[in-house]
């Protein structure tokens, strides 16, 4: 396959989307600029996060059906350290994206302080990529443990580290299942963290007990949307070394379904809770985004675009066996999550907006977070392809070339 122009396409995306951001902070609208960064954070975040989690779990649930799909999750590692960069940099944005800062926060200021906000999550991060990343040493230590040169470079690093250690098998599945398990367990605690403090508290007094799992569950949606999708172009360009099968996309193509279920019951939950509560503070969330303009229309293009069309079209068997159109709607359910997300902070940051708070910049700055995906994932596969492929096709390619 050839790199070049998805490199060239990955970065005049993240050029575009770069001067577009800059653009919208020069031009007097810092406000939309940092809006659309928090909302492209939390998504690609997600799908980074939610895709490598399929991957462990498949381990800790020895799911041998994943088969090649469980590597393609694990080049989602790739973005972590980029997403982290990201999280850092939101601190530059913070007049502009937390407007508790100049609010009175009647007694929780403890917990709504710039300082620990980022502590608190920077060092989540922190412990979810590590986790993560330590899943990955064993996994991809499994992979090339084989191989006969080590090679330069950061899969050169990989392999010399893996050999000098050499673990017992053992103890290298005990390790592996281990670090499978925290990551888990993280991913949990981690997103909840996220989904408390970059979304619930920009209205800092309105609260969802609820809101933690309803971030998570959405994450791993999603994540598993850009599995399939990732797994859909691999497997288009270079069948013969991916190894996946219809039954592997039908497989996912079921399990996406399910998710697509969870996501719902806990959407419906969260609002029958509050609709049933009828308490001011609780439903004034609800009403804002669900029942005034212009945030009404979107609310139902979410909820149609992430939940009655996936499902409906998910029904049919035979969709999950095409790996194009299995892929076309989950980036569909993908688009809808960012709406879902502007549904979410839009109100908050723009109360008196009469319009939606998108436009052209947006999909700019978007795009160029697509583009920092795409770079960062086509590097990772280039360096270690074994996760992806099978060890002897890539060897077979290399001697080729």
């Amino acid at each position: 396959m050839r790199a070049k122009p998805v490199v060239i396409l990955s970065v005049v995306l993240v050029l575009s989307g770069l001067t577009a951001f800059l653009m919208e902070v020069v031009d007097g609208h810092p406000d939309r600029a940092w809006q659309a960064y928090l909302i492209n954070f939390l998504l690609f975040s997600a799908v980074a996060q939610g895709g490598f989690l399929f991957s462990t779990v498949m381990h800790v649930c020895r799911a041998r059906w994943s088969g090649p799909m469980a590597g393609v999750a694990e080049t989602f590692a790739g973005f972590f350290p980029v997403s982290l960069v990201l999280f850092l940099l939101l601190f530059l944005g913070s007049a502009h994206l937390l407007p508790w800062l100049h609010m009175d926060l009647q007694g929780k200021a403890l917990w709504l302080n710039l300082p620990f906000l980022m502590g608190r999550d920077g060092l989540g991060l922190c412990l979810l990529y590590g986790f993560g990343l330590a899943y990955l040493y064993y996994s991809l230590g499994e992979r090339l443990t084989g191989q006969e040169s080590a090679g330069d470079g950061l899969r050169g690093l990989v392999i010399r580290l893996w050999r000098r250690r050499n673990p017992d098998p053992e103890r290298r599945a005990s390790r592996k299942t281990l670090f499978a398990i925290l990551y888990i367990l993280c991913f949990t605690v981690v997103l909840s963290l996220l989904g408390y403090d970059l979304v619930m508290s920009l209205d800092p007094h309105w609260y969802s007990t609820l809101f933690g799992a309803y971030t998570f569950v959405k994450a791993f949606y999603v994540g598993l949307g850009g599995v399939i999708i990732l797994a859909s172009i691999l497997h288009l360009k270079a069948r013969r070394l991916m190894g996946l099968e219809p039954a592997h996309f039908h497989d996912m193509g079921k399990l996406f379904l399910a998710l697509c279920l969870v996501w719902a019951y806990f959407f419906y939950c969260q609002m029958l809770v509050i609709w049933y509560g009828n308490i001011p503070e609780e439903t004034a969330y609800v009403i804002v985004r669900t029942m005034r303009m212009p945030y009404e229309p979107l609310a139902w293009t979410v909820f149609g675009v992430c939940f009655i069309a996936p499902f409906l079209i998910l029904l049919n068997s035979a969709i999950k066996t095409r790996p194009v159109a299995l892929s076309l709607l989950c980036l569909m359910v993908l688009v809808g999550m960012w709406l879902e997300h502007l549904l979410l902070v839009g109100p908050a940051l723009f109360p008196n907006d009469p319009t939606l708070p998108v436009g052209g910049m947006d999909l700019a700055i978007s795009m160029g977070f697509l583009g920092l995906m795409a770079l960062t994932l086509k590097s990772f596969i280039d360096w270690f392809p074994e996760l992806v492929f099978h060890p002897a096709a890539v060897l077979e390619q290399k001697e080729g070339n």
